[in-house]
């Protein structure tokens, strides 16, 4: 569903679920994710990852969110199932690790929404907690224990993803996914609260269109501010490869879109980005090597223009030919088993530097919704049938 990150300070959960060293005391937190297979059972998973003390979780239950809306408060009545983790109803989630539930038998269909409530009676005893920030999803925080109520009238809303990284469907058809790994252009920075309108959203729906690829699930590994080479805002995606890709279930390709955030913290000079194109390919060849050892296709996406973004573009066009030299490394090499060309697909034809007016969100770097279905609509299905 979303790789755990760090909290920074501005992404906690809002007062007064945040007091010095403690959050989410005596709360309540529901939460909607989307899935992308439909199958008979699901188990989910919790991180604590980046938390400074256990997270004891004391109950859980899964539901079916009000009319099938991701970001509601409210869930189906009657619906509420609950979640257990070695036949028990709570779990101690140790620093730094992650624990999956009991599997439950919960019938789900395809791109359906799910809802996931979680009470914490002690709440965490840390500034530190793990989240996703980039949601794209809100969430709802109340004060008790209410995860069996059919609503969370007056809870506080907050637009992040805490503890919850993953929710895995069982399906009695054999299925296989993809991990789509990436910073915020992966993540979804541009898309529409609430919508899933990303472009991994936009490539599950593609491939449920087609039988032969309908039970490819999408996992969408995407980061803002990610890097390849070095930690940033979070782990980069070469430390967090273990974790983020070989450690999903089922995943037979991974779809690599990342580079620009090291390309960009950079310096702009002819010798600094020469330096780290060159950085860049040797460690996608690494990220190649690595997932190939486990049987998983590695399919290269070419990086999006950076064009009159303020903070990324300068003056000389230093960041920009670099750009151009690392894709021209993913079209050519022939390193990858197979190149998608996301610039080719959302860039202005009359000025190849820049995003195409009608994909730009605004900042010259990421991109709309139909920015986000234009990557989507470029990738090709045949990559995903079971022939490969």
């Amino acid at each position: 569903m979303s790789a755990p990150q760090l909290t920074e300070p501005d992404n906690l959960p809002p007062a007064p679920f945040t007091r010095a060293g403690l959050v989410l005391a005596d709360a309540t937190l529901r939460q909607t994710a989307r899935v992308t297979i439909g199958g008979d059972r699901l188990r989910l998973r919790f991180s604590n990852a980046f938390g400074g003390a256990v997270l004891p979780i004391t109950a859980v239950t899964v539901a079916r969110p009000v009319g099938g809306r991701a970001g509601v408060a409210a869930i189906e009545p009657g619906s509420a199932r609950p979640v257990t983790f070695h036949g028990r109803a709570s779990v101690v989630v140790p620093v730094g690790a992650q624990v999956v539930s009991d599997p439950l038998d919960f019938p789900v269909g395809p791109e359906a929404n799910l809802t996931v409530t979680a009470h914490l009676a002690d709440g965490q005893a840390s500034d530190l907690v793990t989240s996703h920030p980039g949601s794209r999803t809100t969430s709802h925080l109340a004060a008790g224990d209410h995860v069996d109520a059919d609503d969370l009238t007056g809870a506080t809303t907050t637009d992040h993803w805490y503890f919850l990284s993953g929710i895995e469907v069982w399906s009695r058809r054999a299925g296989s996914a993809v991990v789509t790994l990436g910073d915020s252009l992966t993540d979804g920075r541009g898309s529409t609260t609430n919508g899933n309108d990303r472009w991994p959203d936009r490539l599950s729906a593609r491939l449920r269109a087609h039988p032969a690829t309908a039970d490819v699930a999408v996992l969408n590994q995407g980061t803002g501010g990610n890097r390849v080479l070095s930690d940033g805002i979070g782990p980069s995606a070469l430390a967090r490869f273990d974790r983020d890709v070989l450690a999903q279930s089922g995943v037979a390709w991974l779809v690599l879109f990342e580079g620009i955030n090291d390309l960009c913290t950079a310096h702009a000079t002819a010798a600094a980005q020469e330096q780290v194109v060159n950085d860049l390919c040797a460690a996608y060849e690494q990220i190649v090597v690595r997932a190939h050892a486990h049987g998983i296709a590695v399919y290269g996406a070419t990086l999006t223009p950076l064009g009159g973004n303020e903070a990324y573009d300068d003056p000389d066009g230093h960041r920009d030919a670099a750009r151009q030299a690392v894709n021209e490394w993913i079209r050519a090499a022939g390193v990858l088993d197979a190149v998608l060309d996301f610039d080719a697909a959302v860039r202005d034809p009359h000025d190849p530097r820049r995003l195409l007016a009608a994909y730009d969100e605004g900042d010259h770097l990421h991109l709309t919704p139909a920015g986000y279905r234009a990557l989507a609509d470029a990738v090709p299905l045949e990559l995903f049938a079971p022939s490969r």
